[in-house]
């Protein structure tokens, strides 16, 4: 069983700081890097594959270094998010340059079996030119897996997948995961990480922001001040008994857009309240419109958090 160490790392490009002093550990089973794009993830993720250096702090793979340390690649899967590969070569073709790189013993028989694994032995020997973009990640799949890494390391693996694709994926790294490996794969979608890691770990513009369970991170994103935006027959009076019920902590009419805005720290109470107030008080309400939903502003959140 292996283990990521990451400690008070940072990366920067010129006057661009990309990761911002990050401390995590990450270890066997599944982990999830979640954040929105731009958040850091895929430096983050190349600095724990040995591909960067950290500016400042240590990356070490159970106490090792991974920056100029080929050995660590015998342990290491990785699969970038990158789209671009050798399309003259056939899938077969690639996956096995990927084994004679490794020095395996048997390099076409580590191929075919990672193929098999990926269930793309159908496609092998077709040009990469001729996938699309799901079996494309499929082939990357097969050639982060071709030398049986302890660390497999997926950066947004399931962009461009279909369905089908999604659920093969997800089990295969669940399997991985029971036998006692290292996996941990980026993504931008909350739902798509709940339904797979057992610990979260949020990035946002490089800093490192929550780290727990989904159920912990859900938590947290609800709790968070919510603001919306209503319409009603009568703004200033639906603003009026809100506040009284103690259901929201600000309001505000607008009368340049003729709406109510309203701030609540308590979602659930809010969301039960409304309507009862607006019917016990005979005030109709049009519609109702999250003002603050973006992925970006409830990330921003846990960072100000």
């Amino acid at each position: 069983m292996s283990t990521i160490h990451i400690e008070r790392v940072s990366k920067w490009f010129g006057h661009v700081v990309a990761v911002n002093d990050v401390t995590m550990t990450i270890g066997p089973g599944i982990t999830g890097l979640l954040g929105p794009n731009g958040a850091g993830k895929t430096t983050l993720l190349n600095m724990m594959a040995g591909f960067a250096a950290a500016s400042t702090g240590t990356v070490a793979l159970d106490g090792a270094p991974t920056w100029r340390n080929e050995q660590i690649y015998r342990q290491i899967g990785m699969v970038p998010e990158q789209e671009a590969m050798y399309d003259f070569l056939t899938g077969a073709e690639f996956v096995l340059a990927n084994a004679k790189l490794h020095g395996l013993s048997d390099p076409r028989g580590a191929a075919d079996r990672a193929i098999d694994i990926v269930e793309m032995a159908d496609a092998a020997g077709r040009r990469i030119s001729t996938y699309s973009k799901g079996m494309k990640q499929r082939m990357k799949m097969a050639a982060s897996l071709v030398h049986d890494p302890a660390v497999l390391l997926l950066d947004e693996p399931f962009n461009g997948m279909d369905p089908r694709q999604r659920l093969h994926l997800m089990d295969l790294l669940r399997r991985m995961a029971s036998d006692g490996r290292t996996v941990l794969f980026s993504s931008h979608i909350l739902e798509e990480v709940e339904q797979l890691a057992t610990h979260i770990e949020v990035m946002v513009a490089g800093r490192h922001a929550a780290s727990g369970d989904y159920r912990a991170i859900r938590r947290l994103m609800t709790d968070r001040p919510h603001r919306y935006q209503l319409h009603s027959d009568d703004d200033r009076r639906l603003g009026a008994v809100l506040v009284a019920e103690g259901a929201v902590g600000a309001v505000q009419v607008d009368e340049a857009d003729g709406a109510l805005h309203v701030q609540t720290s308590d979602f659930g109470r809010f969301t039960q309240a409304l309507p009862k107030l607006a019917r016990d008080h005979k005030i109709r309400l049009y519609d109702i419109t999250p003002a603050d939903e973006s992925l970006e502003s409830v990330f921003g959140y846990l960072v100000q958090s």
